[in-house]
């Protein structure tokens, strides 16, 4: 009897001891933590959970990336910090990276393109490699796949029909000094403030504008705060999703390239997304009790070009110039 029990006892532990190395032989060999700033309904969010699947399909689980959207892994210029510090693996980020590679400032230049085929031939030639280039080199991240993003509107509690309607406009702009130049060209007063603040400063009056594509204005809510969609599409822009250099580094070379191509897949899988949001995102937002207005942008460009050029770098000047001129 005694044998027995010691048998079982054995048959007992070598089942645990089994089951143990069996959980440590499915769990992943890293995990990556990919923070970003848009809400669960959004392209982005939705690309990103597309993105870990893929990652954990093509490591067969050894790379685990999870995701946190509405700011809750931090706000954006904090997680680049944290990617360049090893402390933040990935984020999805694009201008703001000009606060390190002045050439990431050519990712949002005011009426640089006319529309989004233009913009991608931009982003798959010469120009985005210079650019993702000088962002690893510079800020210490690596772009894998890149968004694109609908025009930037400007919203406001009263209507914005010409160039003259934003004098005095107290509004908010990412912290991205090309956008700084322009609206102060315009005659606005922008104030640069992280995106999760924004609602709150709309709602109280600290600010009384702000600007971002339909898709931002809808997934923030700010129809409950702002009345008008005033036409200026003055940003047509792309949008990165990045890992930081040393995250990268983390992965063997089987992996990298397996990251590489989940986000490859990512970025066909968020553009389906993204034209099918841009064809319903305006009736949504009049549901929601927003007007749109036609603004004059021939006014908005010219002053555009104004600002963004006698404020430019001089090693970014020349882009600049070039793309005014196409």
């Amino acid at each position: 009897m005694f044998s027995l029990n010691k048998n079982l006892v054995r048959a007992v532990t070598l089942s645990a001891a089994a089951l143990a190395c069996s959980s440590v032989l499915h769990a992943a060999d890293v995990t990556l933590k990919l923070g970003h700033i848009a809400n669960e309904e959004n392209s982005w969010h939705k690309a990103a959970l597309k993105f870990a699947d893929e990652v954990k399909t093509l490591t067969n689980g050894k790379v685990e990336v999870k995701v946190f959207p509405n700011d809750s892994l931090g706000k954006e210029m904090d997680l680049i910090n944290g990617m360049q510090l090893g402390t933040a693996d990935m984020t999805i980020t694009g201008e703001s990276l000009q606060n390190w590679a002045p050439k990431a400032a050519l990712l949002a230049i005011p009426y640089a393109f006319k529309d989004m085929a233009e913009m991608d031939k931009a982003v798959n030639g010469p120009l985005g490699a210079e650019i993702k280039k000088e962002v690893a080199e510079r800020a210490k991240v690596i772009a894998l796949a890149y968004f694109a993003r609908g025009p930037r509107n400007l919203t406001s509690k009263t209507p914005v029909k010409s160039v003259n309607d934003v004098k005095g406009l107290k509004m908010r702009v990412p912290n991205v000094p090309v956008f700084m130049q322009f609206w102060r060209g315009v005659g606005a007063q922008p104030t640069p403030m992280a995106f999760g603040e924004v609602f709150t400063s709309l709602q109280t009056g600290v600010i009384d504008a702000q600007e971002n594509p339909l898709a931002l204005i809808k997934s923030a809510s700010f129809f409950e705060v702002q009345k008008y969609v005033n036409r200026t599409e003055h940003v047509r822009s792309w949008i990165y999703l990045a890992i930081g250099e040393k995250s990268f580094n983390k992965l063997n070379a089987e992996q990298k390239k397996a990251v590489q191509e989940a986000a490859q897949r990512a970025q066909v899988y968020e553009r389906t997304l993204m034209l099918a949001d841009e064809q319903k995102l305006e009736a949504e937002l009049k549901a929601k009790g927003m007007t749109f207005v036609e603004t004059d942008q021939t006014g908005f460009a010219k002053k555009a070009k104004e600002a963004v050029l006698a404020a430019a770098k001089e090693e970014i000047k020349p882009i600049i110039q070039q793309l005014y001129a196409d």
